[in-house]
């Protein structure tokens, strides 16, 4: 139900006067695409630039960066596109001439260092927001051990891993614990770089994350659920909104996507958190790119949009088995005017639907 194929005819049918019109222009080579920003989908880019150029495309490279370096390139126009999982507001869009494009759904899941802990551990949403306030200090304590009856929680004190640079993971994570917790929202709030109590360890991007929680026995951290796939990291076992104890995986980023107004209405900026499915992931989030709206040349503008397009044309072969989860319908069918909502200055319009 997820992008079938006729939502991919409207698409170019609405996009069809745009073909008549670039084809008109010569052809020109296709630049080096250049990308900076989220670390959150940073591997799936990379595993689709890869695609894109096996399938003729020009060379694209994305760095992980964090959302809030995404946000400052974007803006600054040093990069082609920038990569966010903290969305801009239409104002703030508006303000700075950026385009932003959805581009796939994924979760952010706390991960945790616990020796010989025989099954995934429990939490729920105000348990986890004590632990990142500093409250709960060790991994014994009977808040944790009420959610975990039976298991044989270690004696160790926790440490807290936190990402070091503004991330729109870190906005995420933060909006579920303020959701979660009165006095997380309170204390610490939301936001890509809070004021966390107390001394938590700090690391560099998703793979900083990795390594810091590998490295430290009692540690807990919070990363793409990509991540915990391919470096086989031990999930937490979530309390959901309809009082479930859930996993992450992609059908539980689905069941986020059809109980909220993505969905329902197609709504891209719609909140993915603790929705009320039985089966959702409470911590659920989309991720964006930002294009410069107004291009000097539609030449400058061309590498970009013909990745990110190629990109939403074969969107569901290309996420699936990521550890993501592609767009719904609702929001597919509209992505073809988010893209014609790029105007270069020199009035031609940029052939990437030809790729």
């Amino acid at each position: 139900m997820f992008l079938p194929s006729v939502a991919k005819r409207l698409a170019l049918a609405l996009l069809a006067p745009l073909l008549l019109c670039a084809a008109a222009a010569p052809a020109q080579p296709q630049p080096a695409v250049h990308g900076r920003g989220a670390t959150f989908p940073s591997k799936v880019y990379e595993t689709w630039a890869r695609a894109f150029e096996k399938a003729g495309g020009s060379a694209v490279a994305y760095q992980g960066t964090g959302s809030g370096d995404g946000i400052k390139q974007a803006a600054a126009r040093t990069v082609d596109f920038g990569g966010t999982d903290a969305p801009l507001t239409p104002a703030e869009l508006a303000r700075q001439h950026l385009v932003q494009i959805p581009m796939l759904v994924g979760g952010v899941v706390p991960v945790v260092n616990l020796p010989g802990l025989a099954a995934p551990l429990q939490l729920d949403g105000e348990v986890l927001a004590e632990i990142f306030l500093g409250r709960i200090k060790a991994w014994n304590d009977g808040r944790i051990a009420a959610l975990n009856p039976g298991a044989a929680l270690p004696a160790l004190p926790i440490r807290r891993v936190v990402r070091a640079e503004k991330s729109g993971t870190t906005d995420g994570f933060t909006r579920y614990l303020a959701g979660a917790s009165a006095a997380f929202k309170a204390e610490v709030g939301a936001g890509q770089a809070p004021a966390w109590p107390g001394q938590p360890l700090k690391a560099e991007g998703n793979d900083g994350m990795v390594q810091a929680l590998r490295a430290t026995p009692g540690a807990i951290a919070y990363v793409s659920h990509d991540r915990v796939l391919r470096d086989r990291l031990a999930a937490v076992r979530l309390r959901n909104a309809a009082g479930r104890f859930v996993l992450p995986g992609e059908a539980g980023f689905r069941a986020a996507i059809l109980d909220s107004d993505m969905h329902r209405q197609g709504d891209d900026l719609a909140t993915l958190l603790d929705r009320p499915g039985n089966d959702a992931w409470p911590i659920t989030l989309t991720s964006f790119v930002l294009v410069d709206a107004e291009p000097p040349t539609a030449d400058q503008a061309l590498g970009a949009l013909k990745f990110l397009y190629w990109c939403f044309m074969h969107g569901d072969d290309l996420t699936r088995g990521t550890g993501f989860a592609p767009l719904p319908i609702s929001v597919q069918s509209r992505l073809a005017a988010r893209f014609t909502q790029v105007r270069p200055k020199d009035g031609r319009l940029p052939a990437y639907q030809a790729f």
